[in-house]
């Protein structure tokens, strides 16, 4: 069994590359060094890790890249397609797609438009994992690579499907769903080992495999490691949210609420937030639902104020996250909680203006 794997993903659509007028490109082909980004990477990573994956999005995408790989005589890369999960899309299927695909402890995961990746870079990050289920680079603002990360497979499996089935598309959501995250200061050890920071070099539009882009590391607190560690959540745990997931997309939500409700009450026991605030805004994504199908006024304007408790208390448990981030100085992450805390609040807000034009 391999005991390192790269999961390169290579799905997206690349909007900002794509020429004004012409033909669609796909970014991974696009030539750099004469090479296509794609085998610019390859090559860079073949000899720190043990197995190989691209990630793309359909069967044509496949047979493309495996034309490429056979020109430049590459073997023993896999290519896989991106599973269908419940309704999710974007990045976060593909590195759940990826995850499933091998056996590997650890996986590093990272998009295909980084050909500079250096490989005393992937070495060190799979040599800090050990003890963490996730490890990322982060910038002194509080910035995140956040493609750019070394899972510990056996768990962040399970997180990531739970995440697409619950239709999270953000990556980030992977780390603030995982227990143990040890943040990897590009300041620090990163630097001493790329000392240009060519490692996080994306090649975003045309321009850039021309006049190539440079990082510079931006000022702000964050100049050493930082670990930091909450609460475990269980394979139980996980199973149950999927299950209730699953009930919601076929629309039972009956069954669904009553396990959302369970999985809320096990997490803000356990001190949870990113997962309580999970729960309590799917529990009431239900209610809302099944309101929606109510004739009765008065049984219907119950659910509403159920519905407005469980949107607070998901945007308190968001906030709390948010907080959390906040005092560690990783901005990244607590603007996408505080994001979530704005969402579920605005529907709170929504829930008491239909209970005001309720008669009384």
């Amino acid at each position: 069994m391999a005991r390192r794997a790269a999961v390169i993903l290579a799905g997206g659509k690349a909007k900002r590359f794509q020429a004004k007028l012409g033909q669609l490109e796909d970014k991974a082909l696009a030539l750099l060094f004469g090479k296509p980004l794609l085998i610019n990477i390859i090559e860079r990573i073949s000899n720190v890790v043990e197995e190989i994956i691209i990630c793309v999005n359909d069967e044509t995408r496949k047979a493309r890249f495996s034309e490429m790989l056979q020109f430049y005589s590459i073997r023993n890369v896999n290519i896989c397609i991106d599973e269908k999960i419940g309704y999710a899309k974007g990045p976060i299927v593909a590195i759940t797609t990826g995850l499933k695909f091998t056996n590997a402890d650890y996986c590093l995961t990272l998009p295909c438009d980084v050909p500079l990746i250096q490989p005393k870079v992937v070495d060190y990050l799979f040599k800090v994992a050990k003890g963490s289920q996730v490890t990322v680079p982060i910038w002194p603002d509080g910035g995140l690579e956040s493609l750019i990360m070394v899972c510990e497979r056996p768990t962040i499996v399970q997180i990531a499907d739970t995440l697409c089935e619950l239709r999270r598309r953000r990556p980030d959501d992977i780390i603030r769903g995982s227990s143990k995250v040890l943040f990897v200061s590009t300041f620090s050890d990163i630097r001493n080992l790329d000392p240009d920071l060519k490692s996080f070099v994306n090649i975003n539009i045309r321009e850039d495999l021309a006049r190539f882009p440079t990082r510079v590391v931006v000022q702000g607190p964050v100049i050493e490691n930082l670990r930091l560690n909450t609460s475990f959540i269980g394979e139980s745990e996980l199973k149950e949210l999927r299950t209730a997931a699953r009930y919601h997309n076929r629309r039972k939500f009956l069954e669904a609420s009553r396990r959302f409700s369970s999985s809320l009450t096990r997490s803000e026991e356990r001190g949870l937030k990113f997962w309580a605030g999970i729960s309590s805004e799917n529990e009431a994504k239900n209610l809302y639902n099944l309101s929606m199908r109510l004739k009765d006024t008065e049984l219907r304007k119950d659910y509403k104020i159920k519905n407005k408790a469980l949107f607070i208390k998901a945007a308190q448990n968001y906030g709390l996250e948010a907080e959390i981030y906040a005092k560690n100085n990783i901005s990244f992450l607590a603007k996408h909680a505080r994001t979530d805390q704005l969402w579920c609040q605005q529907r709170a807000d929504a829930e008491i203006d239909f209970l005001r034009q309720c008669p009384s």
